[in-house]
Protein backbone atom coordinates (compact mmCIF):
# COMPACT_ATOMS: atom_id res chain seq x y z
CA UNK A 1 0.00 0.00 0.00
CA UNK A 2 2.66 2.35 0.53
CA UNK A 3 4.26 1.24 -2.69
CA UNK A 4 1.35 2.48 -4.36
CA UNK A 5 1.51 5.57 -2.39
CA UNK A 6 5.04 6.53 -3.23
CA UNK A 7 4.16 5.53 -7.14
CA UNK A 8 1.33 8.23 -7.42
CA UNK A 9 3.46 10.72 -5.53
CA UNK A 10 6.13 10.52 -8.16
CA UNK A 11 4.62 13.29 -10.50
CA UNK A 12 4.21 15.55 -8.23
CA UNK A 13 7.75 15.10 -6.99
CA UNK A 14 8.84 15.73 -10.68
CA UNK A 15 6.59 18.86 -10.86
CA UNK A 16 8.48 20.27 -8.04
CA UNK A 17 11.44 19.61 -8.96
CA UNK A 18 10.97 21.31 -12.43
CA UNK A 19 9.64 24.41 -10.84
CA UNK A 20 12.06 24.34 -8.84
CA UNK A 21 14.49 24.26 -11.80
CA UNK A 22 12.48 27.11 -13.88
CA UNK A 23 12.73 29.33 -11.04
CA UNK A 24 16.52 28.91 -11.23
CA UNK A 25 16.51 29.67 -15.23
CA UNK A 26 17.73 33.43 -15.82
CA UNK A 27 14.87 35.25 -17.65
CA UNK A 28 14.18 38.52 -19.10
CA UNK A 29 11.27 40.51 -19.66
CA UNK A 30 10.18 41.50 -23.75
CA UNK A 31 9.43 44.98 -22.85
CA UNK A 32 8.05 48.03 -24.82
CA UNK A 33 10.59 50.87 -25.21
CA UNK A 34 10.63 54.57 -27.67
CA UNK A 35 13.57 53.85 -30.17
CA UNK A 36 14.72 57.41 -32.77
CA UNK A 37 13.13 56.20 -35.69
CA UNK A 38 15.43 56.38 -38.62
CA UNK A 39 16.65 56.99 -41.97
CA UNK A 40 19.55 55.35 -43.71
CA UNK A 41 21.53 57.32 -46.66
CA UNK A 42 25.01 57.22 -48.25
CA UNK A 43 27.30 60.17 -47.68
CA UNK A 44 30.48 61.64 -48.75
CA UNK A 45 32.45 62.61 -46.14
CA UNK A 46 35.02 66.26 -46.95
CA UNK A 47 37.04 68.26 -44.63
CA UNK A 48 36.04 70.80 -42.55
CA UNK A 49 39.60 72.72 -42.94
CA UNK A 50 40.03 72.39 -47.02
CA UNK A 51 41.87 75.14 -48.18
CA UNK A 52 44.79 76.44 -50.54
CA UNK A 53 47.83 78.63 -49.12
CA UNK A 54 48.61 81.66 -51.34
CA UNK A 55 51.49 83.78 -51.06
CA UNK A 56 50.94 87.39 -49.39
CA UNK A 57 54.30 88.92 -50.77
CA UNK A 58 56.83 89.21 -53.26
CA UNK A 59 59.32 87.32 -54.16
CA UNK A 60 61.43 84.53 -55.54
CA UNK A 61 60.77 80.80 -53.94
CA UNK A 62 64.05 79.51 -52.19
CA UNK A 63 62.58 76.63 -50.53
CA UNK A 64 59.59 73.98 -50.59
CA UNK A 65 59.94 72.22 -46.93
CA UNK A 66 56.65 69.70 -47.72
CA UNK A 67 55.66 67.92 -50.17
CA UNK A 68 52.30 65.75 -51.36
CA UNK A 69 50.95 63.47 -48.27
CA UNK A 70 53.27 65.03 -45.89
CA UNK A 71 52.06 65.93 -42.31
CA UNK A 72 52.52 68.94 -41.16
CA UNK A 73 51.75 70.76 -37.89
CA UNK A 74 49.87 73.83 -37.51
CA UNK A 75 52.54 76.99 -37.89
CA UNK A 76 55.49 75.12 -39.62
CA UNK A 77 56.73 76.61 -42.26
CA UNK A 78 55.70 75.61 -45.67
CA UNK A 79 57.44 78.11 -47.83
CA UNK A 80 60.23 80.32 -47.68
CA UNK A 81 60.61 83.47 -50.04
CA UNK A 82 63.59 85.56 -50.47
CA UNK A 83 63.43 88.69 -47.72
CA UNK A 84 65.76 90.84 -49.47
CA UNK A 85 63.35 92.75 -50.64
CA UNK A 86 61.39 93.30 -47.61
CA UNK A 87 64.58 93.57 -45.49
CA UNK A 88 64.95 96.94 -47.17
CA UNK A 89 62.12 97.84 -47.24
CA UNK A 90 61.85 97.00 -43.08
CA UNK A 91 65.01 99.23 -42.55
CA UNK A 92 63.95 101.89 -44.41
CA UNK A 93 61.33 102.56 -42.61
CA UNK A 94 62.83 101.89 -39.39
CA UNK A 95 65.28 104.67 -40.38
CA UNK A 96 61.83 106.74 -41.11
CA UNK A 97 60.64 106.17 -37.88
CA UNK A 98 64.14 107.69 -36.40
CA UNK A 99 64.10 110.77 -38.46
CA UNK A 100 60.31 111.65 -37.41
CA UNK A 101 61.02 110.73 -34.13
CA UNK A 102 64.02 113.28 -33.81
CA UNK A 103 61.70 115.68 -35.88
CA UNK A 104 59.17 115.17 -33.44
CA UNK A 105 61.92 115.84 -30.19
CA UNK A 106 62.64 119.50 -32.04
CA UNK A 107 59.08 120.16 -32.37
CA UNK A 108 58.18 119.25 -28.15
CA UNK A 109 61.49 121.27 -27.64
CA UNK A 110 60.06 124.63 -30.19
CA UNK A 111 56.43 124.16 -28.37
CA UNK A 112 57.31 124.19 -24.82
CA UNK A 113 60.25 127.20 -25.78
CA UNK A 114 57.13 129.31 -27.44
CA UNK A 115 54.62 128.22 -24.85
CA UNK A 116 56.99 129.92 -22.09
CA UNK A 117 57.52 133.14 -23.79
CA UNK A 118 53.31 133.04 -24.89
CA UNK A 119 53.04 133.03 -21.07
CA UNK A 120 54.60 135.69 -20.84
CA UNK A 121 52.59 137.69 -23.77
CA UNK A 122 56.09 138.22 -25.43
CA UNK A 123 54.91 136.03 -28.65
CA UNK A 124 51.51 136.80 -30.35
CA UNK A 125 48.79 133.86 -30.73
CA UNK A 126 49.89 132.81 -33.84
CA UNK A 127 53.05 131.85 -33.25
CA UNK A 128 52.13 129.91 -30.49
CA UNK A 129 49.15 127.88 -32.62
CA UNK A 130 51.85 127.52 -35.13
CA UNK A 131 54.42 125.79 -32.62
CA UNK A 132 51.38 123.47 -30.96
CA UNK A 133 50.59 122.36 -35.50
CA UNK A 134 54.07 121.88 -36.12
CA UNK A 135 54.42 119.48 -33.01
CA UNK A 136 51.13 117.87 -33.90
CA UNK A 137 52.04 117.01 -37.11
CA UNK A 138 55.39 115.58 -35.91
CA UNK A 139 53.82 113.73 -33.58
CA UNK A 140 51.42 112.06 -36.88
CA UNK A 141 54.37 111.80 -38.27
CA UNK A 142 55.87 109.56 -36.32
CA UNK A 143 52.69 107.41 -35.99
CA UNK A 144 52.56 107.15 -39.60
CA UNK A 145 56.20 105.89 -39.59
CA UNK A 146 55.52 103.23 -36.91
CA UNK A 147 52.73 102.14 -38.93
CA UNK A 148 55.07 101.83 -41.81
CA UNK A 149 57.14 99.48 -39.81
CA UNK A 150 55.15 97.12 -38.64
CA UNK A 151 53.75 97.01 -42.37
CA UNK A 152 57.50 96.15 -43.15
CA UNK A 153 57.41 93.53 -40.63
CA UNK A 154 54.47 92.00 -41.87
CA UNK A 155 55.54 91.53 -44.88
CA UNK A 156 58.70 90.10 -44.18
CA UNK A 157 57.06 87.69 -41.91
CA UNK A 158 54.97 86.85 -44.87
CA UNK A 159 58.39 85.96 -46.77
CA UNK A 160 58.13 82.95 -43.91
CA UNK A 161 55.06 81.16 -45.55
CA UNK A 162 52.96 79.40 -42.44
CA UNK A 163 50.69 76.43 -42.45
CA UNK A 164 47.23 77.74 -40.56
CA UNK A 165 46.51 74.39 -39.37
CA UNK A 166 47.69 70.84 -38.93
CA UNK A 167 46.69 68.85 -42.08
CA UNK A 168 48.33 66.82 -45.18
CA UNK A 169 49.67 68.31 -47.62
CA UNK A 170 47.10 67.28 -51.44
CA UNK A 171 48.73 69.72 -54.17
CA UNK A 172 51.92 71.22 -54.23
CA UNK A 173 51.67 74.25 -56.75
CA UNK A 174 54.93 76.03 -56.78
CA UNK A 175 58.57 75.08 -56.99
CA UNK A 176 61.92 76.11 -56.32
CA UNK A 177 62.89 79.46 -58.16
CA UNK A 178 59.43 80.39 -59.24
CA UNK A 179 58.16 84.58 -58.34
CA UNK A 180 55.91 84.72 -55.76
CA UNK A 181 53.24 87.14 -56.07
CA UNK A 182 50.14 87.83 -53.85
CA UNK A 183 47.37 85.90 -54.42
CA UNK A 184 49.90 83.48 -55.91
CA UNK A 185 48.33 79.62 -54.65
CA UNK A 186 51.59 77.23 -53.16
CA UNK A 187 50.16 74.74 -51.52
CA UNK A 188 46.94 72.91 -51.13
CA UNK A 189 45.94 70.64 -47.77
CA UNK A 190 43.49 69.24 -45.80
CA UNK A 191 43.42 68.27 -41.70
CA UNK A 192 42.16 64.83 -40.94
CA UNK A 193 40.81 66.45 -37.72
CA UNK A 194 37.63 67.84 -38.34
CA UNK A 195 35.65 65.94 -40.51
CA UNK A 196 31.77 65.85 -41.83
CA UNK A 197 29.31 63.46 -43.59
CA UNK A 198 27.72 65.69 -46.38
CA UNK A 199 23.82 63.67 -47.19
CA UNK A 200 21.00 64.73 -49.50
CA UNK A 201 17.79 64.02 -47.39
CA UNK A 202 14.42 64.07 -48.81
CA UNK A 203 12.26 66.88 -49.19
CA UNK A 204 9.16 64.89 -47.45
CA UNK A 205 11.74 64.23 -44.49
CA UNK A 206 13.33 67.25 -43.54
CA UNK A 207 10.78 69.29 -41.53
CA UNK A 208 11.34 66.17 -39.04
CA UNK A 209 15.20 65.85 -39.38
CA UNK A 210 15.17 69.69 -38.88
CA UNK A 211 13.22 69.46 -35.38
CA UNK A 212 15.37 66.23 -34.03
CA UNK A 213 18.87 67.63 -35.42
CA UNK A 214 20.49 64.03 -35.23
CA UNK A 215 22.47 61.48 -36.45
CA UNK A 216 25.00 59.18 -36.64
CA UNK A 217 27.46 57.55 -38.96
CA UNK A 218 28.40 54.23 -39.74
CA UNK A 219 32.20 53.81 -39.39
CA UNK A 220 33.49 50.11 -39.34
CA UNK A 221 31.42 47.88 -37.70
CA UNK A 222 30.03 50.43 -35.09
CA UNK A 223 27.66 53.49 -35.36
CA UNK A 224 29.00 57.14 -34.49
CA UNK A 225 26.92 59.41 -33.20
CA UNK A 226 27.27 63.63 -34.90
CA UNK A 227 28.00 66.17 -32.98
CA UNK A 228 26.33 68.82 -35.13
CA UNK A 229 23.54 68.56 -37.70
CA UNK A 230 23.62 71.47 -40.21
CA UNK A 231 20.41 71.51 -42.65
CA UNK A 232 21.38 73.77 -45.55
CA UNK A 233 18.36 76.42 -46.35
CA UNK A 234 17.77 75.48 -49.72
CA UNK A 235 16.44 72.83 -52.08
CA UNK A 236 18.30 71.00 -55.32
CA UNK A 237 14.91 71.46 -57.78
CA UNK A 238 16.54 68.18 -59.56
CA UNK A 239 17.10 65.90 -56.90
CA UNK A 240 14.09 66.94 -54.59
CA UNK A 241 16.47 67.13 -51.55
CA UNK A 242 17.87 68.98 -48.88
CA UNK A 243 21.75 68.78 -48.36
CA UNK A 244 22.48 68.09 -44.96
CA UNK A 245 26.04 67.82 -42.77
CA UNK A 246 26.68 65.86 -40.41
CA UNK A 247 29.49 66.77 -38.13
CA UNK A 248 32.10 63.88 -37.18
CA UNK A 249 33.57 63.44 -33.84
CA UNK A 250 37.28 64.93 -33.79
CA UNK A 251 40.22 62.48 -34.93
CA UNK A 252 37.94 59.37 -35.85
CA UNK A 253 41.06 56.57 -37.20
CA UNK A 254 40.60 55.73 -40.84
CA UNK A 255 38.01 57.83 -41.90
CA UNK A 256 39.19 60.34 -45.01
CA UNK A 257 37.73 62.69 -47.21
CA UNK A 258 36.00 61.69 -50.18
CA UNK A 259 35.20 58.57 -48.96
CA UNK A 260 31.37 56.88 -48.77
CA UNK A 261 29.92 56.27 -45.12
CA UNK A 262 26.74 54.95 -44.06
CA UNK A 263 24.76 57.37 -42.33
CA UNK A 264 20.90 57.62 -40.19
CA UNK A 265 19.08 60.64 -39.39
CA UNK A 266 16.42 60.95 -36.92
CA UNK A 267 13.30 61.58 -37.60
CA UNK A 268 11.17 60.71 -35.05
CA UNK A 269 10.65 58.04 -31.88
CA UNK A 270 8.98 54.37 -32.64
CA UNK A 271 7.76 52.53 -30.03
CA UNK A 272 9.06 48.85 -30.08
CA UNK A 273 9.43 45.57 -28.39
CA UNK A 274 12.80 44.62 -27.80
CA UNK A 275 14.97 41.22 -26.30
CA UNK A 276 18.14 40.98 -24.87
CA UNK A 277 20.85 39.07 -28.12
CA UNK A 278 21.48 36.14 -26.10
CA UNK A 279 17.65 35.33 -25.43
CA UNK A 280 17.55 35.31 -29.15
CA UNK A 281 18.13 31.64 -31.10
CA UNK A 282 18.81 30.81 -34.99
CA UNK A 283 18.40 27.68 -35.76
CA UNK A 284 18.78 27.13 -39.81
CA UNK A 285 16.59 29.36 -41.16
CA UNK A 286 14.04 29.43 -37.74
CA UNK A 287 14.28 31.82 -35.31
CA UNK A 288 12.71 31.96 -32.32
CA UNK A 289 13.13 32.49 -28.13
CA UNK A 290 12.06 30.02 -25.15
CA UNK A 291 9.55 31.52 -23.52
CA UNK A 292 8.37 30.90 -19.54
CA UNK A 293 5.11 31.25 -18.51
CA UNK A 294 3.88 31.82 -14.86
CA UNK A 295 4.27 28.50 -14.01
CA UNK A 296 7.57 27.86 -15.44
CA UNK A 297 7.12 25.86 -18.43
CA UNK A 298 9.21 26.33 -20.96
CA UNK A 299 8.31 26.64 -24.97
CA UNK A 300 10.28 27.49 -27.73
CA UNK A 301 8.40 29.96 -29.88
CA UNK A 302 8.66 31.08 -33.76
CA UNK A 303 9.64 35.02 -33.56
CA UNK A 304 10.11 37.80 -36.57
CA UNK A 305 12.92 39.81 -35.11
CA UNK A 306 14.64 43.50 -36.94
CA UNK A 307 17.64 44.79 -37.04
CA UNK A 308 19.57 45.03 -33.59
CA UNK A 309 19.59 48.13 -31.32
CA UNK A 310 22.85 50.39 -30.72
CA UNK A 311 22.85 48.50 -27.44
CA UNK A 312 22.50 45.13 -29.51
CA UNK A 313 19.05 44.03 -27.84
CA UNK A 314 17.02 42.61 -30.60
CA UNK A 315 13.63 44.60 -32.00
CA UNK A 316 10.73 41.80 -31.99
CA UNK A 317 8.34 42.60 -35.13
CA UNK A 318 5.98 39.29 -34.33
CA UNK A 319 4.93 35.83 -32.20
CA UNK A 320 6.03 37.62 -28.43
CA UNK A 321 3.53 40.15 -26.62
CA UNK A 322 5.27 42.25 -23.98
CA UNK A 323 5.85 41.43 -20.63
CA UNK A 324 6.11 37.80 -21.70
CA UNK A 325 9.54 36.42 -20.20
CA UNK A 326 12.02 34.69 -22.18
CA UNK A 327 15.22 32.52 -21.37
CA UNK A 328 18.32 34.26 -21.67
CA UNK A 329 20.26 30.90 -21.13
CA UNK A 330 18.99 29.18 -24.01
CA UNK A 331 20.76 26.05 -23.28
CA UNK A 332 19.58 25.59 -20.01
CA UNK A 333 16.00 26.36 -21.25
CA UNK A 334 16.36 23.20 -23.95
CA UNK A 335 17.53 21.04 -20.86
CA UNK A 336 14.56 22.26 -18.84
CA UNK A 337 12.50 21.74 -21.59
CA UNK A 338 13.33 18.20 -21.94
CA UNK A 339 12.78 17.31 -18.27
CA UNK A 340 9.82 18.85 -18.37
CA UNK A 341 8.69 16.37 -21.51
CA UNK A 342 10.16 13.77 -19.79
CA UNK A 343 8.18 14.21 -16.67
CA UNK A 344 5.02 14.84 -18.91
CA UNK A 345 5.85 11.19 -20.10
CA UNK A 346 6.15 9.86 -16.82
CA UNK A 347 2.81 11.25 -15.68
CA UNK A 348 0.89 10.25 -18.69
CA UNK A 349 2.57 6.82 -18.11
Amino acid sequence: MKRIVWILSLPALCLGWLNAMAGELPTAEAVMIEVPRVYHLDGVVEAVNASTVAAQTNGQVKEVLFDVDDLVEAGSVIVVIDDSQQQAALAAARARLKQAQAQLADAEKEYQRTLRVYRKKVVPKATMDKARAARDQARAAVEAARAAVRQAEQQLAYTRVKAPYTGIVTRRLIEVGEVAAPGKPLMSGISLENLRLIVDVPQSLIEAVRHERAGAVRIGDRWVDTEKVTIFPVADPVTDTFRVRLQLPKGMPGVYPGMYLKAAVSVGLRRVLVVPPQAVVFRSEVIGVYVVDAKGRVSLRHVRVGKPLVDGRYVVLSGLSAGERVATDPQAAVRLLIEQRRGQVRHEG
